[in-house]
């Protein structure tokens, strides 16, 4: 008999120090990982700084949210204005000397130009000049760099009174000028162009019948973000 309760009391002591109580147990809390945080330089006309419509529905905006869940936009500076074209836009940024540098730059100019009827050739010169001012603020690094197409306003309401055909054909002619400079310095061309003119429908239309809706820059925002994600990585 004593055998047994000596084979029964050490088995409990066993099954005690093998089982033991959940609050001996001590975990070491998981360090919850930090999202990197980055900045941002938009550079443009119209379309940058989101004419007609509200700011958080600017494409720039649109695309801040899209990458929250993998990098925090902690600094976001847009110089940007509505009928700029090169060379106001040169100025601009000549003038307000946007402060230190960034992570990442985007720069979407040109279809003021193509409006007032400037050449071509003005425009080569001065968008590469933009171009390699661009790579100056993203840490001298061009690969930092996004281009954005210019948008087709042809489709729009307001062309309308002018020759549709010569728009769509002068938006082509200063986007292939546009791509072969960013091709030569090595940086993204995004095209948002052929958007444009896959949705003529009013809803990506702003209300001032010339300008695209929130609608249209969420999918400019959406067509960006895959680019964006590899540059801030």
């Amino acid at each position: 008999m004593y055998k047994f309760f000596a084979q029964l009391s050490l088995a409990t002591f066993l099954f005690s120090c093998v089982s033991g109580s959940p609050s001996t147990v001590e975990l070491s809390p998981q360090k919850e990982e930090k999202i990197p945080e980055r900045s941002f330089l938009a550079l443009g006309d119209s379309y940058t700084i989101g004419e007609s419509v509200l700011e958080k529905d600017r494409w720039a905006n649109q695309l801040i949210e899209l990458l929250k869940s993998d990098f925090t936009i902690n600094r976001f500076d847009v110089v940007a204005g509505t009928g700029w074209t090169t060379r106001n836009l040169a100025d601009a940024v000549a003038r307000t000397k946007p402060a230190g540098t960034y992570n990442m730059v985007s720069l979407m100019i040109g279809v003021n130009n193509q409006f007032n009827g400037q050449s071509i050739d003005t425009y080569k010169k001065e968008f590469t000049e933009l171009l390699e001012t661009s790579a100056t603020l993203a840490h001298a690094d061009a690969r930092r760099v996004f281009v954005l197409s210019i948008p087709d306003y042809s489709i729009t309401p307001y062309a309308q009174a002018y020759n549709r055909e010569k728009i769509a054909q002068d938006i082509d002619a200063f986007n292939k000028v546009a791509k072969d400079a960013c091709d030569k310095m090595g940086i993204s061309f995004i095209d948002i162009t052929t958007l444009t003119r896959e949705h003529p429908e009013a809803a990506y239309i702003a209300d001032d019948q010339l300008h695209f809706s929130a609608k249209m820059h969420d999918l400019w925002a959406s067509r960006v973000v895959g680019t964006a994600k590899i540059i801030l990585r």
